[in-house]
């Protein structure tokens, strides 16, 4: 708890001494009972608190809080927090000099707590122009672990990661796009807990570890994004994976009429997962039911509820593997006609309207290092043709290609598209993408493309974005 005995601006914007901030940390842990430990560079104030019983709450509990005032501590944040519920644990990320990071953990002791918390406590005015942002936290329990062999099965895959990494809950393995007998060259592995899963990851990212001898790898896989109860009781769109390439959307439906004729509103299928939209949120619910692993055209299909957009939650944050802020693992809906939707790893780009939140001062002699592109997750690039070029490299493909065509529109305007080659694909799968839309810009023509691509690319790590592209 000691800290340097450095001035700090209060909320009233006085200046307040180190000493003065440790009287204040001491007199909250006195009002309040909590004990406050502080070790590698969090401070933890609670977990559990005090009288607290039986084990930890569970996940979804937590939520995540950024742009957080540099000079603002657990004497002024705890009781904002409190009006949301009972704090389990709260976890402020320290520097050295004894200012915050900007960010922290709250953990309740319900997840109603923290849906209340998000709900009255994002984009709160914390001080005067200062707003801070609040959404649920997850711990990332799963790897994503790549170049697998495409002839393992998923009793294959989960045995050897139970022979080299403990805590292994499940594997989850997606079938080829266009031969079911063989996965996608990935997997997913989950394990029991975030730190079952960091230390596998520990244990296998150097690059020389093998399986099957390839060597493979591995990342954090984004965490599924939970939506809450509320808005799932509203989804009336079900969300259908492996299909055959060469199943129809006529035939999708004609499928899911069989049960009760009429109910389905529409199909929007791409490449071999669909969207299946119905009338009445019950007929949905009952079409799952009976639909999930029936056969369609020989493939036997997985049907979920499709989640929704969270469009408050526009905004993220990566700590230590953990996805933060507008994390989106979505399989939503599909895209308008004037613009094309894309989702990646999970991951929501902001766009233009929420640069400012994506920006931080840049102080004078902050230690600055090199990077490369490739070092960096998904999530960091806003714009879908990097987002594609990411995709490539972390799949050991060759850069995408992109090769420009026009044509001239009645009134004379000229229109532009593009066709994304990726030479790298030996799989048998489609190499090449062109989308349906002609823009009136160079750079829409190409944002359009990528967007095309990574829909057929990644359709199981996809999230929605919409970019005002100016398509004709």
């Amino acid at each position: 708890m000691h800290e340097e005995n450095k001035p700090a601006a209060n909320g009233c914007g006085k200046i307040r001494s180190g000493t003065q901030n440790e009287a204040a940390l001491l007199a909250l842990m006195e009002k309040t009972g909590y004990s406050m430990v502080q070790e590698n560079g969090q401070r933890k104030f609670g977990g559990p608190p005090p009288g607290w019983e039986g084990p930890p709450p569970p996940r979804g509990c937590e939520v995540f809080v950024g742009k957080i005032p540099r000079d603002m501590y657990e004497d002024e944040l705890v009781p904002v927090f409190e009006r949301a519920g009972k704090i389990y644990e709260f976890r402020l990320m320290m520097e050295f000099s004894g200012e915050n990071r900007g960010y922290a953990f709250v953990m309740y002791t319900t997840k109603e707590e923290a849906q209340l918390a998000i709900k009255i406590l994002n984009n709160y005015e914390i001080r005067p122009g200062k707003f801070i942002g609040v959404c649920v936290s997850l711990d990332n329990c799963r790897l994503f672990i790549g170049a697998i062999p495409k002839e393992k099965k998923k009793e294959d895959i989960l045995n050897e990661m139970k022979k080299v990494t403990e805590g292994v809950v499940d594997v989850i393995v997606y079938p080829n796009a266009t031969d079911k007998t063989k996965n996608r060259g990935f997997a997913f592995v989950e394990y029991e807990s975030h730190r079952a899963a960091a230390v596998a990851r520990r244990r296998l990212i150097p690059g020389t570890f093998q399986l099957w001898g390839h060597t493979i790898q591995v990342d954090w896989a984004d965490p599924e994004k939970e939506v809450d109860e509320e808005t799932m009781q509203r989804v009336k769109v079900l969300y259908v994976r492996n299909l055959m390439i060469s199943t129809t959307e006529d035939t999708i439906k004609a499928e899911f009429n069989k049960f009760k004729p009429g109910v389905v509103e529409r199909v929007k299928k791409l490449r071999d997962y669909a969207f299946v939209h119905f009338f009445h949120r019950e007929d949905a619910v009952a079409a799952m039911s009976v639909m999930n692993g029936k056969c369609i055209d020989g493939a036997s299909v997985e049907v979920t509820l499709a989640k929704p957009v969270n469009k408050e939650g526009t905004w993220k944050q990566h700590f230590n593997g953990q996805t933060s802020p507008g994390s989106e693992n979505l399989l939503g809906f599909p895209v308008k006609p004037a613009s094309l939707s894309v989702r990646l790893n999970g991951q929501h780009s902001p766009g233009p309207p929420e640069a400012e939140r994506c920006t931080y001062p840049f102080f004078p002699g902050i230690k600055l290092t090199p990077v490369s592109m490739y070092s960096l997750k998904s999530s960091h690039f806003s714009s879908a043709a990097m987002r594609l070029d990411y995709f490539c490299n972390k799949n050991n493909w060759a850069p995408p290609e992109y090769y420009l065509y026009s044509t001239t529109s009645q009134d004379g305007k000229v229109l532009l598209v593009y066709k994304v080659l990726i030479p790298t694909i030996a799989d048998g799968s489609q190499s090449y993408f062109m989308p349906d839309k002609l823009c009136t810009t160079v750079e829409a023509a190409k944002e359009l493309a990528a967007q095309f691509a990574l829909l057929h690319l990644a359709p199981e790590q996809a999230y929605i974005t919409l970019l005002p592209l100016n398509a004709a």
